[in-house]
């Protein structure tokens, strides 16, 4: 690959593909270098050290994870119509949810910053910037319900522990999903997406998910 074809980007994504396999702390620019099959000193027109492309990959898994919304505007919009149920929705986005991690690079990327969140602090405010993202997310659908008459009146700390509840829940087998699947990857490693084959949704896992948050939803 020539000089002028390697950006930022590329090297970042290749320091995070070889993060995956070794770990973070593992990868050296010799690793990244392999992966993109150039020469180590290349990477220095991009990156003055390793910890400098380090801190790149994490603002760059940060602006990444940010961009994902577990709610979508549309949604809120079609429970003021009154014509949807809270189990419906709740299925319908956190199927969608899941199948974020069927595929590069938001699996590899997802892996990453759990795996960085116990060594470094900016990784730990992205995963609860995230967690806190679903958790606001969820009470925002609970309000329109409640707006919409699908659901029972509740007081605003009322809405705000039950949406913890349930984001609890959720973020629990988000991250039971992506290390169980990440351990698959490893063991069949053209899985991975440009392989011979993705991995399809753990219907076992999204469906323990589903009727969990469908037995809470119940009770409300």
């Amino acid at each position: 690959m020539s000089k002028k074809n390697i950006s930022q980007e590329k090297i970042i994504q290749a320091f995070i593909a070889s993060a995956f396999d070794k770990s973070a702390g593992a990868t050296s620019l010799a690793d990244v270098s392999e992966g993109l099959e150039i020469k180590k000193a290349s990477l220095y027109n991009h990156f003055e050290s390793r910890d400098a492309m380090y801190e790149a990959t994490m603002a760059y898994c940060a602006q990444e994870v940010s961009s994902i919304r577990f709610l979508e505007e549309k949604t809120l919009e079609s429970i003021k119509g009154g014509k949807v149920a809270p189990a419906a929705v709740f299925k319908k986005l956190i199927t969608r949810y899941f199948e974020l991690f069927e595929n590069e690079p938001l699996f590899q990327i997802y892996v990453f910053v759990h795996s960085e969140q116990y060594f470094n602090l900016e990784a730990l405010k992205i995963v609860e910037g995230e967690n806190n993202q679903i958790c606001d997310s969820i009470k925002d659908i609970l309000t329109a319900f409640v707006a919409a008459k699908k659901l029972a009146k509740k007081t605003e700390k009322e809405l705000k522990d039950i949406a913890g509840e349930i984001a609890a829940v959720l973020i629990q087998h988000r991250d039971s999903y992506i290390a169980a699947r990440k351990e698959t990857v490893r063991q069949n490693p053209d899985s991975k997406a440009g392989g011979l084959f993705a991995l399809p949704t753990d219907e076992a896992a999204l469906g323990r998910t589903l009727k969990l948050v469908e037995t809470m939803l119940k009770s409300l």
